[in-house]
């Protein structure tokens, strides 16, 4: 109820008791609702009441532990704080509970407890007097009247203190300024609730001061506390670490409420204003040299950034925008290295043969010497594993001298990993581009795309279709990322895609790339690249010098021919690595057994033991019998064919040409495969049937085909070359069952270029004569008899020759193909180009095709010819 003399509050308070803390009058708390009572005081009181009157209950705290709290009512404490409840939140997790916020009014003591259930209620004493006033004026009029004898002393004193307290602050903090105008205009009298709530105390000290009741009893009580709190303010500032603006004195002040005020709690703030890291990074913003979108863009999440509290989940991701924005390299770049005589040896250098790109390489460097604003190139290096695609990679961006950065994108199957995640979803960041970009610091860097064939497709859209934008010159010079949101140039990039196969990738992408073919190998080349690049290189990974361990070239063609069969380097550099281990364990062991004075052997020991002259004359020991290990070896170490079969065992490939033709109804094919060319051998036979045709070796749709028109062609034409059937008829397939079978039967095969092969094997069944053995064919056929193009020409021509073979036949219109191939293995070969397949027949059996010569006829068959 209101009066002229004051304000006064109801009489019948409802209680609520509170284990958490000590409500004084001018501060505000917030309160934990749990229990029953408490609960049901709110909702029949708080909830439901409508007047200001009734949202008015008596604050009074509870000492008991409240794990302990039982149904009975504690024994209430003799003071409490009238408090008005500002806000009520409900919730039902972990547990259904309301938190209030209640600002604390004046004291009041409990004259009697009227009831105790549902929820106790008191009839109280008001022990504050609370003056109505509207002005400084009366606030100064109600000090005056207590500044007389030692209370005004005490008040006097304890408003210096206080305003002591405040200097210790920054005044430039808004909050810190509000205290210090409230310190002046809030009457004296209230100042002891306000500062006890405000500075670091017990809830023992805070009780003290609660129960304070006298006016001068609450200034002694609360003046300690306030010393006591600016002697550690000053300890805290000796022992801190002398800092440039050490005479501001900042101190956190964390926001709570003071009646009719604020209530503050003092913290020392170890880290940065958070002022100047802002302008620290709005500094950094306007010198990052961004285009004028990015920039204004980025100046108006700063903006935001400056109006929104830490607190929010969004400022960290904002900052974390920003700062990637900064980071980026909008005009960073490097300078190119525009020597081309420089260029070349280098490239020449790190990599035997590979003719084609490094002369592209070359070009560029030559164009961007004329024309400083090239646009990079997107080249797709296209080739079996193991031919060095990647190294040739990292050798263009050191030959341009510029940074490089690889990007694995075999088994991507989301698009946010190249262009990035919306910013709006939880955990979002930016896709792989923008992520290389800031890793390199430059805007000009060679980035090589890897295995960009294995790219996958999910619901989560398909990255190919991704990069699109990204690998085509007339768009990637305003390329948006989805994080960014803006556009960034990629123009100046040299992208490198490297790929086993062109077939998995799409048109579309395919058609943004310049494709350059990387081809396997040649023995000759393989010999090179091993005694340049890979027996160094293992030798060193090995601990071993060539002083220890030396490999002829003879031993190096055998491991080629016989150990490896690829059209890369990177199973001979595992056969290098096998024989660097065994020559390790011999040195190490001859290291051990090489001790000061060693007795020389008995000369005739046996084991390869030699005796004390033989030794003195030796200067190399040949590396025989893995378990001789009597003496530490003589050095250097020479690998010959029998250590060879010793340390890697014996052959895994052996040239079976010849063995596998010496029957009719055999012949051998060239194919295509990602790991390079293989020969293939196609064989066939005949039985007595009805004239079915039987396909075996896991043949795929198109083989099938090749097969049908092989047969139909030899059929419309037996007459011509003499052809019959098992009992001598004219039609090849009467009464004749066919088997065509393609070795090796657990490999999936499939496509036009075995056409000729089938035609000319089974050209040799049912004219019972052998193929050559030296001779390869390719080429797709057509009903007419016609031979049409096929791919992969050099590939297969070096398979032929791996194969030792001397004759393959071509397609004519493959004949320009041959320019590929290396002079010194076109030179060993004899190439037939065939338009039809009567030149097939007539290159492939001796003599032509039909013969004058008698047809094969094994012992055991009687022929009726």
């Amino acid at each position: 109820m209101t009066s002229n003399s004051g304000i006064r509050i109801p009489s019948r308070l409802p209680l609520l008791l509170t284990h958490e803390g000590v409500l004084l009058p001018g501060s505000t708390m917030r309160i934990s609702v749990d229990t029953a009572r408490n609960m049901q005081l709110v909702k029949s009181r708080l909830l439901k009441g409508t007047s200001l009157k009734s949202t008015i209950i008596g604050v009074i705290p509870n000492t008991r532990d409240p794990e302990h709290d039982t149904d009975d009512l504690p024994t209430l404490h003799r003071i409490g704080t009238a408090g008005l409840a500002v806000q009520v939140v409900g919730s039902n997790w972990p547990k259904p509970h309301y938190t209030l916020l209640i600002t604390g009014v004046c004291r009041f003591r409990v004259a009697q407890l009227l009831k105790e259930r549902p929820f106790p209620v008191g009839e109280v004493v008001q022990l504050d007097k609370l003056e109505q006033y509207a002005s400084a004026d009366a606030a100064d009029a109600v000090d005056a009247a207590s500044a007389d004898g030692e209370l005004g002393e005490l008040s006097q004193r304890f408003y210096q203190v206080a305003v002591q307290l405040l200097s210790m602050l920054d005044m430039s903090v808004p909050v810190v300024a509000k205290l210090r105008r409230l310190l002046d205009s809030l009457p004296r009298e209230t100042l002891p609730d306000v500062l006890a709530a405000m500075i670091r105390t017990s809830n023992q000290e805070k009780l003290e001061v609660l129960d304070a009741v006298s006016l001068e009893e609450r200034f002694k009580k609360t003046l300690p506390l306030l010393t006591r709190q600016i002697e550690g303010l000053k300890l805290l500032q000796k022992t801190r670490k002398p800092r440039p603006d050490d005479d501001k004195k900042v101190l956190a002040v964390r926001r709570g409420g003071v009646f009719p005020g604020r209530q503050f709690s003092l913290e020392e703030d170890s880290e940065e204003d958070e002022g100047d890291d802002i302008a620290l990074l709005e500094k950094k913003v306007r010198g990052a040299n961004m285009p004028e979108p990015a920039l204004r863009v980025c100046l108006k999440e700063l903006k935001r950034l400056k109006k929104m509290p830490q607190s929010m989940p969004e400022y960290a991701l904002t900052r974390n925008y920003v700062e990637l924005m900064v980071e980026l390299p909008w005009s960073k770049s490097t300078t190119d290295c525009l020597d081309i005589r420089a260029a070349r040896v280098l490239l020449d250098s790190d990599h035997y043969a590979m003719e084609k790109l490094k002369r592209r390489v070359l070009e560029y460097l030559a164009v961007r010497q004329l024309k400083r604003a090239l646009k990079g190139p997107i080249l797709c290096f296209v080739g079996p594993p193991g031919v060095g695609k990647t190294s040739v990679g990292r050798s263009i961006a050191r030959t341009l001298g510029r940074e490089f950065h690889r990007i694995a994108l075999g088994g991507v199957c989301d698009q946010s990993d190249i262009r990035g995640h919306r910013r709006t979803y939880v955990g979002s960041m930016p896709g792989r581009i923008i992520n290389g970009l800031k890793t390199v610091g430059v805007n000009n860097p060679v980035f090589l795309l890897d295995e960009v064939d294995k790219l996958g497709k999910s619901l989560q859209g398909d990255p190919a279709a991704a990069l699109l934008e990204v690998l085509d010159p007339e768009q990637n010079h305003s390329f948006t990322d989805h994080y960014l949101n803006v556009a960034f140039d990629l123009s100046q990039v040299l992208f490198i895609a490297t790929a086993n196969t062109t077939a998995t990738i799409p048109p579309a992408l395919l058609d943004r790339m310049e494709v350059l073919q990387v081809p396997g190998y040649t023995q000759e080349e393989k010999v090179e690249i091993a005694h340049r690049h890979l027996i160094p290189h293992q030798l060193e990974q090995h601990g071993l010098t060539p002083q220890q361990l030396q490999i002829p070239q003879d031993t190096t063609k055998d491991i080629i021919s016989r150990y490896t069969r690829e059209a890369g380097v990177r199973s001979l550099e595992r056969k290098f690595g096998a024989i660097c281990r065994a020559v390790a364990v011999k040195v190490a062991e001859g290291h051990k057994a090489a001790k000061p004075d060693p007795p020389l052997p008995d000369s005739s020991h046996a084991g390869g033991e030699v005796g004390a002259q033989e030794q003195e004359g030796r200067g190399q020991e040949t590396l025989g019998d893995p378990g001789d290990l009597a003496l530490p070896p003589e050095m250097p170490i020479v690998l010959d064919c029998h250590a060879l079969k010793d340390i890697l065992g014996p052959p895994l490939y052996e040239m079976e040409v010849s063995e596998r033709l010496t029957l009719p109804g055999v012949a051998i094919g060239l194919a295509w495969t990602p790991l390079g060319g293989e020969i293939m051998f196609v064989e066939a036979s005949r039985m007595e049937g009805e004239g079915q045709l039987t396909l075996t070796g896991q043949l795929g749709d198109v083989m099938k085909e090749s097969a049908q028109l092989a047969i139909s062609w030899l059929r419309s034409n037996a007459k011509t070359y003499q052809l019959t059937n098992l009992a001598g008829g004219a039609d090849p397939l009467e009464g004749t069952d066919i088997h065509l079978h393609f070795p090796a039967g657990a490999v999936t095969k499939d496509g036009p270029s075995a056409g000729v092969t089938m035609v000319t094997c089974l050209a040799s069944l049912f004219s019972r004569r052998l193929v050559r053995s030296d001779v390869a064919m390719t080429g797709e056929i057509t009903l007419r008899g016609l031979v049409l193009p096929v791919g992969g020409i050099k590939d297969k021509v070096l398979a032929a020759h791996r194969a030792g073979l001397k004759r393959v036949v071509l397609p004519k219109r493959n004949e320009k193909d041959l320019e590929e191939i290396p002079p010194h293995i076109r030179a060993e070969l004899d190439f037939v180009t065939a338009s039809s397949l009567d030149e097939v027949l007539n290159a492939a059996f001796d003599g032509g095709f039909p013969a004058t010569q008698e047809p094969f006829a094994p012992p055991q068959v009687v022929s009726k010819l």
